[in-house]
């Protein structure tokens, strides 16, 4: 039996944290045990919001040494880059004219600033650009042009997804043919908050992110820095309401959590010395993946190969679905 095939899209828009790392690159790696997964940087849906050149050329190197330091594997998954697949702007012109406008005023990027701008007594579109209000259609080009059967995304962004899927029926529709994959979303309801630096859901909006391969003293210093309350050494502290148990649980065995839990109640250890584990802990499996980063990095003729193999290796996908598109709507004879 054939998999399904589920398509994870990254944008590079700045360094990964530790937030990123458990919500959303190891779970979309373990998609693999399950389906045919494909991955790509969306750097062209990065333009949006990055306007220099060397900025998103860094980010998007940087994203590609993340995910392989990670784990990705580019012999066993469809590993590209958005911009090397000119397919998918040719699908984005076809599916345009299947998309209406009033589906792209429902769409929660576009409607958030539309209400900030009439909130501030500006133009409604003020500072709207095209590629902002149409970002669902370029989304939906990435999604439909790879049979894709599943999407992992957070609940904020099942929308999309959904978009996709009434474009996608559109075309059917019309032509009376299953010429698009309708795609659904693949919500995790068990991906869970990762805390900051103070308490908050680690965010770079709240600069209380632990960037994923700091170098170790760096590294070991941002962690000293967590937010704790004034508890002094010999009182008992509650594992359960603390920001560096919450993280220590992430990096953990079942029996580590236990001890350290039993630990924090039974007082006599100081925050310094909580964080110290935490550090410890943390670096015994982010270190083996820095190293293969710092690796990664500094060799930009290898990851501009396996972006290559990986376009290439997308095109032949992509070509099949324009081709099926090109026939049935005309364009070729």
């Amino acid at each position: 039996m054939t998999p399904k095939v589920s398509l994870t899209g990254i944008k590079p828009s700045g360094t990964p944290h530790i937030g990123n790392y458990f919500g959303a690159i190891k779970p979309a790696l373990q998609l693999v045990k399950d389906y045919e997964a494909r991955y790509f940087i969306a750097d062209y849906h990065a333009l949006n919001t990055i306007r220099d050149a060397e900025t998103l050329r860094n980010y998007t190197y940087d994203l590609a040494a993340v995910w392989l330091a990670c784990g990705l594997n580019p012999e066993k998954v469809l590993f590209y880059r958005q911009s090397d697949v000119p397919e998918t702007f040719e699908l984005t012109t076809i599916l345009m004219a299947f998309t209406s406008k009033g589906l792209m005023n429902r769409a929660h990027a576009y409607k958030a600033m539309v209400q900030e701008n009439l909130e501030k007594g500006n133009d409604p579109d003020e500072g709207v650009n095209m590629g902002l209000f149409t970002y669902p259609v370029l989304m939906a080009a990435d999604i439909l042009l790879f049979d894709t059967n599943v999407v992992p995304v957070g609940k904020d962004q099942k929308q999309h997804v959904e978009m996709t899927a009434d474009i996608a029926k559109a075309v059917n529709y019309t032509y009376q043919q299953d010429l698009l994959v309708i795609p659904e979303p693949l919500i995790s309801e068990g991906t869970q908050t990762i805390v900051g630096m103070d308490g908050r859901k680690m965010s770079k909006s709240y600069n209380n992110v632990i960037p994923l391969f700091l170098p170790s003293k760096n590294f070991r210093k941002t962690i000293m820095k967590i937010v704790t309350n004034s508890q002094s050494i010999e009182e008992p502290k509650d594992p359960e309401n603390c920001s560096v148990f919450a993280l220590y649980k992430l990096f953990a065995t079942a029996e580590e959590q236990t001890a350290m839990a039993e630990r924090y109640r039974a007082g006599g250890m100081g925050w310094g010395e909580a964080k110290q584990a935490l550090f410890e802990l943390m670096e015994r499996e982010i270190a083996p993946l820095r190293e293969k980063y710092d690796d990664l990095i500094n060799d930009r003729a290898y990851l501009d190969n396996v972006l290559k193999e990986g376009a290439e290796k997308a095109r032949i996908i992509a070509t099949a679905t324009i081709g099926r598109l090109r026939k049935a709507t005309g364009i070729a004879r």
